[in-house]
């Protein structure tokens, strides 16, 4: 089936279609970011943000990066703490510093650079994946998807996270593009920019969730395997040009906690508390997404408590994986109970009324349309070999999507460490809504064509 109908008659509205769906994106995501206003306090799924505006306004004060009580997961009153982005905190530093303790300023921020940004890369994504026609289905539905409209406008890492996500996936794929267009006498100076520009996407995704470095791996192996029968130079100086940025960026933050901790600490202290607690006995067979108030903190053992927060983060990190070896099976049931907890999109009776509405109104709908457009990319375009296919972008997109799930079915799985796979699925669900339109244009037409015929009902 081809995308002819559709595709011809918005082709030539395309720029001026962008302009509207990225106008009505940032325009939804401000009126959010308004309703949220100027105060931080807890809703659903954000408890992170009254943390992160917290330490910003310490730092702010000459506290450095600590809390004036004890604060989760386990830290003490007044002791360094690198549970929590150093970047996104320092963003609202900045923000604060410029406008005053004001955290609407932030959302603002937030909500049009993101809102902008965000529905582009989705747009871009799609095009090159696909075309123009379902680059804007998949700018129109990232634009409206009820989520990214709630976290925009939050203090949280999310935003921000998914936007370099994003981009860190177009560069690969445009980085390929060019490398395995590239003739013989081509100069290479360009590629220099894009490497630069994928090094400092992928390292402000790693700054903003430390995990994110575990899927960068799998991406230069595909950009390695997709570019292995062109010119070497360029893959080469393109992974080494990115990794060296990632490196550069990552290491002041190494150094600084080294400094506070006197041991190493990468980047950020979560890693140990997640799957100790994710893996933990108390989930038997069956994983508890959220436990009783109380119960993390009385879950760690007595002998570790009055470590500092790396000390206890590598104690727990430890006590995870026993618990992982100790009895692989209930591991391997437990990882797969997650599937329930991470791709839920059901109203449920424990969740409040923004939460229900939130969850059916974004991924309820459009889950079926990821499904679908998954399933359409594979005849999409015709490959003439397995390596074609393994060679091209939407690979890129599909190792995302497994890489990405396993991680947090492996680990901690909840809806909103869900949402960047959310942002990877839309494209796919924007393939899907101009497939199925395009079927009812053609039963349409074939029907007009029939009534039109003498003889014929």
């Amino acid at each position: 089936m081809r995308f002819n109908k559709i595709h011809q008659n918005l082709l030539g509205y395309h720029k001026h279609l962008l302009i509207i769906i990225i106008g009505f994106a940032v325009l939804v995501r401000i009126i959010a970011a308004l309703y949220l206003g100027d105060q931080v306090v807890e809703l659903p799924g954000t408890f992170d943000q009254i943390s992160y505006n917290t330490l910003a306004l310490r730092v702010l004060d000459g506290h450095g990066f600590t809390f004036d009580k004890p604060w989760w997961p386990i830290t003490d009153a007044g002791e360094p703490t690198a549970h929590w982005s150093y970047l996104y905190t320092i963003y609202l530093v900045i923000v604060y510093a410029i406008f005053g303790p004001n955290p609407l300023a932030a959302r603002l921020i937030q909500a049009i650079s993101v809102g902008t940004a965000q529905t582009f890369l989705a747009y871009i994504i799609a095009n090159r994946v696909f075309n123009k026609t379902i680059g804007l289905a998949a700018a129109g539905v990232t634009a409206a998807y009820l989520y990214f409209i709630y976290y925009t406008g939050t203090l949280m890492t999310e935003p921000f996270y998914i936007t370099a996500l994003m981009a860190s996936l177009y560069l690969a794929i445009l980085i390929t593009s060019n490398i395995q267009n590239t003739k013989k006498h081509h100069s290479n100076k360009k590629f220099y920019g894009f490497a630069v520009a994928l090094g400092i996407s992928l390292g402000v995704a790693v700054l903003l969730r430390q995990l994110f470095i575990l899927f960068i791996p799998f991406l230069y192996l595909w950009i390695f395997y997709a570019t292995r029968k062109y010119p070497g130079r360029y893959t080469r100086n393109t992974i080494l040009i990115s990794g060296f940025i990632i490196l550069a960026m990552i290491l002041p933050i190494t150094v600084y906690n080294y400094l506070r901790f006197g041991q190493f600490v990468l980047l950020n202290t979560n890693a140990g508390y997640a799957l100790f607690w994710a893996n933990h006995p108390i989930h038997g067979t069956s994983f508890i997404p959220i436990l009783p108030s109380g119960t993390y903190q009385a879950l760690i053992p007595s002998e570790l408590i009055g470590l500092d927060e790396a000390a206890l983060d590598k104690a727990l990190l430890n006590r995870g994986l026993i618990f992982i070896f100790d009895d692989p099976v209930r591991y391997i049931m437990l990882s797969i109970s997650r599937i329930p907890a991470y791709f839920k999109f059901w109203p449920s009776g424990e969740s409040s009324v923004i939460s229900n509405l939130t969850r059916v109104a974004s991924f309820g709908i459009f889950f079926p349309f990821m499904l679908y457009g998954l399933v359409r990319s594979f005849t999409f375009r015709r490959y003439e070999s397995i390596d074609n296919l393994l060679s091209a972008p939407t690979f890129l997109l599909y190792i995302f999507i497994i890489v990405y799930t396993g991680i947090h079915l492996l680990s901690w799985a909840l809806i909103r460490y869900r949402l960047p796979l959310d942002a990877v699925l839309l494209i796919f669900a924007g393939l899907a809504l101009v497939d199925i339109s395009n079927h009812i244009f053609s039963y349409l037409s074939r029907t007009r064509r029939l009534e039109s015929v003498p003889g014929k009902n």
